[in-house]
């Protein structure tokens, strides 16, 4: 199976955690589904992803549980916890909520950790196409930091392939078309001193989805991503994360710009170096994560906008994180601007061309290789900056489109200036 030909372009939908952290529900989840196919399918937006916690019934808010029980089937795969997913009763797992929003015409994702869970190491379960259990085929010191769920696969061990292979099985049984794994990307690359690093895992991860014959999307996360892995990393995934997580902060989002110049190289058709979510609208609602409960995002409408900027010149991801039934006006206004979104799904050869204490410029190439550029500014207050076009190799006596305002605002010049508010972006085109 070529990974590459179902991700043609960067994926767009929206994930549970930024607003619901570990503890959303059926409800939530196909509530939000019902808005993006009524309200976003028309601009590109289709993927619904339930995030961490999914088998957890005692989940309730951004918090984990350590050492919890979780609900798992006879052969140590997690399963929906039925208080939380009443569908998922009598077996039938994610497959009627799958169901639900395929018939709404969008797609279907959850998120996992990586590896098998320790509850299942410690009641020594079976592995479904194999005489191994689950205590012979984990590692003992394989463990996540932040989170008490799971060991890690000894991808040396019988079983190990098989216990991957019959997670998948069940995943496309349930009509998954993306799948989130997590503690998988910083982990997979560390450099220990031994064998059993999460890079074969996301080997064995590969190799299963493939013999399901279905398309699933391959994230990888937390961040930060290692570029000397770069690739591995297309070879194996289609998206990946390159931070931690990403948060309504400036500074996060001021350092996401050495971010995407380490990465634009990289940047192919499936093979998206991931910014992470947008936390954008109503988020937090089920915790406190980085501000206040069931708030609002505490970015500017500037900051929002070289949010959005960025991450489309970049061709990041977009993954929406606010509650979307309670968007506001502004907000739907960033997510809904199809000359801005065709950056993100269709341009090319985006790079980094200037960069100083108050301003970086992007530089990308349309469909039809018009170019495309963004100006940032990073500074504190409202700057000009006067641009000599020549110089980056735009042309000149050409008309100039404000993508954002969806205008064409004049000829191109030899130098322009632009005045650009504090933590803002603006967008243009030259065609």
């Amino acid at each position: 199976m070529n990974k590459n030909r179902f991700a043609k372009k960067p994926p767009m939908g929206w994930n549970s955690w930024d607003c619901y952290g570990a503890a959303v529900n059926e409800e939530q989840l196909l509530g939000n589904a019902e808005y993006m196919a009524e309200n976003l399918k028309q601009y590109g937006w289709q993927y619904v992803v339930c995030d961490i916690q999914w088998y957890e019934p005692k989940a309730k808010n951004t918090d984990y549980n350590n050492f919890t029980e979780l609900c798992m089937d006879e052969y140590s795969r997690l399963i929906p916890a039925e208080n939380r997913f009443p569908s998922s009763k009598n077996g039938t797992g994610f497959k009627p909520i799958a169901d639900k929003i395929h018939a709404m015409g969008l797609k279907f994702g959850i998120h996992i950790m990586r590896g098998i869970p320790r509850q299942a190491v410690h009641q020594n379960t079976k592995i479904l196409g194999s005489d191994k259990t689950a205590r012979q085929i984990a590692h003992h010191f394989s463990v996540c930091p932040w989170n008490t769920d799971m060991y890690g696969v000894d991808a040396r061990a019988d079983g190990a392939q098989e216990y991957y292979d019959s997670l998948f099985s069940l995943y496309a049984s349930w009509g998954v078309d993306f799948v989130k794994v997590d503690d998988i990307c910083v982990t997979e690359f560390r450099k220990w001193d031994n064998p059993y690093s999460a890079r074969d895992e996301v080997e064995m991860i590969r190799k299963a989805i493939d013999k399901t014959g279905r398309e699933m999307v391959l994230s990888l996360s937390p961040g930060p991503a290692e570029i000397s892995v770069a690739d591995h990393l297309c070879e194996n995934a289609n998206m990946w994360r390159l931070t931690g997580d990403f948060w309504d902060s400036w500074e996060q989002l001021y350092g996401m710009f050495d971010r995407c110049k380490l990465w634009e190289n990289v940047v192919s058709e499936g093979c998206w170096p991931d910014c992470d979510m947008l936390p954008l609208g109503r988020i937090s609602k089920n915790g406190t994560c980085h501000g206040g409960q069931n708030r609002y995002t505490k970015f500017t409408p500037d900051e929002q906008k070289t949010l959005m900027t960025l991450w489309c010149i970049f061709r990041s991801p977009l993954m929406f994180g606010g509650e979307m039934r309670e968007n506001d006006e502004f907000t739907v206004s960033l997510i809904t601007n199809p000359e801005v979104l065709a950056v993100n799904q269709t341009s090319h050869g985006g790079k980094e061309i200037y960069r100083d204490s108050d301003f970086i410029i992007r530089k990308a190439y349309d469909a039809e290789n018009n170019v495309i550029f963004a100006i940032f500014n990073v500074s504190g207050e409202e700057k000009e900056i006067t641009i000599d076009l020549e110089k980056f190799g735009f042309d000149t006596d050409k008309t100039l489109r404000d993508l954002w305002g969806r205008e064409d605002v004049g000829k191109t010049e030899n130098k322009m200036s632009f005045k650009t508010a504090s933590h803002g972006a603006q967008l243009y085109k030259i065609y």
